[in-house]
Parts: structure tokens; C-alpha cells; sequence
């Protein structure tokens, strides 16, 4: 079960994920220690292993770095939930191992708090805390092999 920390804005960039100042290294843990700090001062004290980030369209626009998602995965956020999001972050995401779920109305159906748990293969959200069930778009079959294979060089390295 993960707890939902829920942004209801969109345009979340990757600035706001890993602020640009702390880019001197491609160390995980390190930059986890600032993970969404200019959006939330708070949020690594209160972000649990396995819990989740929900938010509003395009997030994680703004640069390519992929030391967004490399923040995101060392502060051991489970996934991130959003309306929608920057492409070239998306397919960072799948590509470092990370799960990413595009979910219209994502801010509207999940509060901040809310207990839930994602099945990703089938798609769909249970939120514990509402008692509903929310489907979406899973990811292709071969997305889901890379991120279960722990990112795209892992998954090549097994071929």
C-alpha cells in the first residue's frame, strides 16, 4: 500500500523535481536529499518508501536531465501519477526503471493521503482511503519488461 502526496498543479519541470544547483552529482541517495525541495521543503520527511506522487499535466517538462528521475528513485518514491507528462521524462522514466502512470483526472480522483495500490499490468488503481477502483492505460508489455528488469541497460545487459 502507498500513500499518495498529491500536487494539484501542472508543469511540474524538472527543476522543481532536482533543482539545478544540486547537479554536481549522478548519485541517487545524494540527490534525493533534495527531491522536490523548491516545490515542497518537506517532502523527503514525509515521503515513505514505496509512496506515491500525484499531479497535474506535463509533468516533468522543462530539461531532458535525468537526474529527475534518479532524485525521484532515491527518495524511493513507488511511481508517479499524472494527467499527463513531458514526453522525453516519460521515457526517462521507463528507460532508469521507474513506474509512470498517465491517469486523466488524477488530481480530481486521488487526495493527498489516500491510501492506494496499483496493479500495473492490468491498469488499475485501488484507492484504499475512497473505496474505488481507477483504470487506466497500462503500459506496453515491452515498457514494463524494461522497468521490471530494472531500466534499459539492465534490460539490454540480458539479452
Amino acid at each position: 500500500m502507498s500513500k499518495a502526496h498529491v500536487y494539484k498543479r501542472d508543469h511540474i519541470n524538472t527543476d522543481e523535481i532536482i533543482p539545478a544547483r544540486y547537479l554536481n552529482t549522478d548519485d541517487a541517495k545524494e540527490l534525493a536529499v533534495h527531491c522536490m525541495e523548491d516545490l515542497d521543503a518537506g517532502f523527503i520527511e514525509k515521503c515513505a518508501a514505496g509512496d506515491v506522487v500525484v499531479a497535474g499535466d506535463d509533468f516533468g517538462c522543462g530539461s531532458s536531465r535525468e537526474h529527475a528521475v534518479w532524485a525521484i528513485q532515491g527518495a524511493q518514491v513507488g511511481a508517479i501519477i499524472a494527467q499527463s507528462f513531458a514526453r522525453i521524462f516519460y521515457r526517462n522514466c521507463i528507460n532508469c526503471g521507474f513506474y509512470v502512470v498517465e491517469l486523466p483526472g488524477a488530481i480530481e480522483k486521488i487526495n493527498d493521503g489516500d491510501e492506494i495500490e496499483i496493479d500495473y499490468e492490468k491498469g488499475v488503481i485501488e484507492n484504499k482511503t475512497q473505496g474505488t477502483k481507477l483504470e487506466f492505460k497500462a503500459l506496453p508489455d515491452f515498457a514494463i519488461e524494461i522497468i521490471n528488469n530494472g531500466g534499459l541497460l539492465k534490460h539490454i545487459s540480458r539479452k
